[in-house]
């Protein structure tokens, strides 16, 4: 560690990260840990008086078999009572295969995958990791993790590793989910069967502390949840034994231990440190019986109700600045609430509170169709994938916020019952559900996220809506916005329901520096680039350099428009300083005006981008651009400016990359990018009108630029002046005609 980051690091960031180095010393040499556990190991691990009867008698006769049978036969008879609802009760698949069939077949589709060695992981389908499964190996690059010590493996470096993400994602054991849902659903033995194999093979490749699949204290947490999960929803099935129930109690001690052991306290106090700690709940409230059971339920509280003040902001905006995590949160702290209510632990009220105005900001940012837009990075995970979902498809998330806080909006959103709240609540979040009338929010569809910084700028709740989300927020969280992309003041737009300007998204992490650094910079957003250079530049896969800041000038929404004003200070280093000030007006309900300022004095080059939905995009003489959508309709694109623009649209280019997007981590396809571009002395302003059309055929609107008042016009008029945009260097405003 550099000497610069020491001087900057408090006592108790360096008394954390000095014991956790040297427990990773201690563990290297062999002093602690080891390759090998002890078959009794966790018998030793059970609190004193918390042992079912006749377990102490059995232990002093040296009777291990006989000591773990009542251990599992009490994990089966005592156990259902604190786990989630859905996971035990017997009525959960019969409730599954009546109510949403498509559902039952698609765990069971799922399970069969599996157990012929085929996974799905991230955006790659049916990967097969070897027969039987090399549980260090990525198969798309073909580079195997060495087993040696966690400590010891730089789990970022693709030479070495691969694309350490799609190793951990195989390693996270969430498709075990599959193989017991799929077991609940039929009876079929062949499923626990298939999950004795994979568990025993797993443990005998990986030793406690030793390989990739230790180097990641979140990774072991979610693979820990994932275990609890497979053990209710296999326990009555003949294939877990006693001795196998032994060792996975074994195994999910060692996986405890080790994350209260490296908690992500100062290298990823972010969801990182929150999956960890639901982890360490999620043991301590299964298995009491354990010695440190009582510790990590408490420390696993104790980090979770600290960290919802410290990570969500008031508005509910995740600091991370994604989507993806805000979802991934949301998941977290349900799993939270709903195991508390189920075991009588009592949370402050402001969790529950804190939880809805994360589904409020989810609420808010849906897009007409029901998908939720990508903002910042985007892995494809979840917390617990209980259901067959693209990764934008945040129903049920909705469903089950819907049947915990009683919401009528958010039961809206879902569009009725999904499979995560059945697993989860079993026939209560049925009940709820049915006695929810679903109704649309009864907030304004517009609306700004002050913290966030997210402005939502919407012509109804109906899913053919018109929809402008105008990013004014930092770039990321506070502590190294790893993260966040460099998308300042960029915008995404949906005309009659559908998608047509859209985040790039993020494709990977580490396996391909260049492919990260490109879905992540300012070209590829629907924003503005000045000299070819990007607001930020990557320090490294998950940091910048520097975290440039926006700032919200004005907000204000009537019936009849809305406004937002915002700028940053990305490039005020450049030589001759500028500054972007982005100005945008939606006419209710028809149509945006998106005013691009640069304030300077130097020549510079300016490029202006939109990047669309992989649609069909023409430029025609006259530099009006028409994108069709799919749905029939189209959104109509002319930009305005006193210099000349080249306009140009782009797609699929490998030199530079430009015109791509991933929906998916791991997937990526070429899609339209239009490229205004001009150099010029600033100041300068552009004038870009986004007028959606129903009939994809139809001309463009009558619209011209009012004369210049030295950078740029000075507005818009429609049909000869009977709308006006007037934009100077304080205000944007509407004028109407009467009649």
């Amino acid at each position: 560690m550099r000497l610069g980051n020491l001087l900057t690091m408090g006592i108790p960031e360096l008394a954390c990260r000095g014991q956790q180095e040297a427990s990773k010393w201690l563990e290297r040499v062999g002093l602690t840990g080891g390759r090998n556990g002890h078959p009794d190991a966790v018998l030793r691990n059970i609190a004193a008086g918390s042992a079912p009867d006749g377990f102490e008698a059995r232990l002093r006769q040296r009777d291990l078999a006989g000591a773990s049978e009542l251990l599992l036969d009490r994990f089966r008879r005592a156990g259902p009572d604190r786990f989630f609802e859905g996971a035990v009760n017997m009525e959960t698949s019969s409730l599954v295969a009546e109510h949403m069939p498509e559902a039952r077949a698609q765990a069971i589709a799922a399970a069969e995958a599996v157990s012929r060695g085929c996974f799905d992981v991230l955006g790659h389908h049916a990967l097969s990791f070897g027969e039987p499964v090399d549980w260090h190996l990525d198969p798309i690059s073909g580079r195997r993790a060495p087993l040696v010590h966690w400590s010891c493996l730089n789990h970022l470096n693709p030479a070495a590793v691969g694309d350490g993400k799609v190793v951990w994602e195989l390693n996270r054991h969430q498709w075990l989910i599959h193989l017991g849902q799929a077991y609940r659903l039929t009876g079929d033995e062949r499923y626990a069967e298939t999950f004795v194999r994979y568990i025993r093979e797993w443990m005998q490749a990986n030793p406690p502390g030793f390989g990739i699949n230790w180097a990641s204290s979140l990774e072991v947490a979610l693979r820990l949840m994932s275990w609890c999960w497979s053990l209710f929803l296999f326990r009555r099935a003949k294939a877990l034994c006693p001795e196998l129930f032994l060792r996975m109690l074994e195994g999910i001690c060692t996986h405890a231990t080790h994350v209260e052991k490296y908690l992500s306290y100062y290298f990823a106090p972010n969801t990182h440190l929150t999956g960890e700690a639901l982890g360490l709940f999620y043991v301590g409230i299964v298995f009491p019986e354990l010695r440190l059971a009582t510790h990590w339920r408490e420390l696993g509280q104790r980090i979770l109700m600290h960290e919802i003040q410290r990570q969500i902001l008031p508005d509910g905006v995740h600091f991370e600045q994604s989507t993806c995590y805000q979802r991934y949160t949301t998941e977290t702290y349900l799993h939270f609430l709903i195991l508390s209510r189920q075991n009588g632990v009592t949370l402050s009220a402001s969790v529950g509170a804190q939880i809805q105005r994360m589904c409020d900001v989810l609420l808010a940012i849906r897009r007409p169709d029901g998908s939720s837009p990508e903002i910042g990075d985007a892995d494809g995970g979840s917390l617990l994938p209980l259901a067959k979902r693209a990764p934008d498809d945040p129903r049920g998330i909705f469903s089950t916020a819907a049947a915990v806080f009683g919401r009528s909006d958010y039961a809206w959103a879902a569009g009725g019952l999904a499979p995560e709240t059945l697993w989860l609540l079993g026939p209560p979040g049925l009940k709820a559900i049915e006695a929810i009338r679903p109704t649309p929010p009864a907030t304004p569809p517009s609306r700004l996220f002050t913290s966030g910084g997210y402005v939502v700028m919407r012509s109804q709740w109906e899913a053919d809506a018109h929809q402008l989300i105008f990013d004014v927020g930092p770039l990321g969280s506070p502590v190294s916005a790893g993260h966040g992309h460099a998308d300042l003041l960029s915008i995404q737009c949906a005309a009659f329901g559908e998608p047509y300007l859209v985040d790039p998204g993020t494709f990977c992490y580490t396996a391909d520096p260049l492919w990260r650094n490109f879905f992540r910079s300012t070209r590829a957003h629907s924003t503005l680039t000045v000299d070819g250079r990007d607001q930020a530049l990557p320090a490294g896969p998950f940091a910048w350099e520097a975290q440039p800041r926006a700032q919200l000038r004005r907000w204000l929404s009537t019936e009849t428009f809305d406004v937002a004003e915002a700028e940053h200070d990305a490039y005020r280093d450049l030589p001759g300083p500028v500054v972007h000030r982005r100005r945008v007006l939606f006419v209710k309900p028809r149509y945006w005006v998106v005013v691009d300022d640069l304030e300077g004095a130097a020549e510079h080059r300016v490029e202006l981008r939109f990047q669309f939905a992989p649609l069909k995009v023409m430029l025609d003489a006259t530099l009006w651009v028409r994108a069709l959508g799919a749905g029939g309709h189209a959104l109509l694109i002319r930009a305005f400016a006193t210099v000349p623009l080249e306009a140009n649209i782009i797609e699929g280019k490998l030199a530079p990359i430009q015109g791509w997007i991933s929906s998916d981590y791991a997937r990526r396809r070429p899609a339209p990018v239009l490229v205004y571009t001009t150099v010029t002395r600033l100041p300068v302003r552009i004038v870009t009108l986004l007028f959606p059309v129903a009939d994809p055929g139809a001309g463009p609107p009558a619209v011209a630029p009012l004369p210049s008042d030295g950078t740029g016009p000075v507005g818009l008029t429609f049909g000869g002046g009977r709308e006006k945009i007037l934009v100077d260097r304080s205000a944007i405003v509407l004028e109407r005609l009467a009649g």
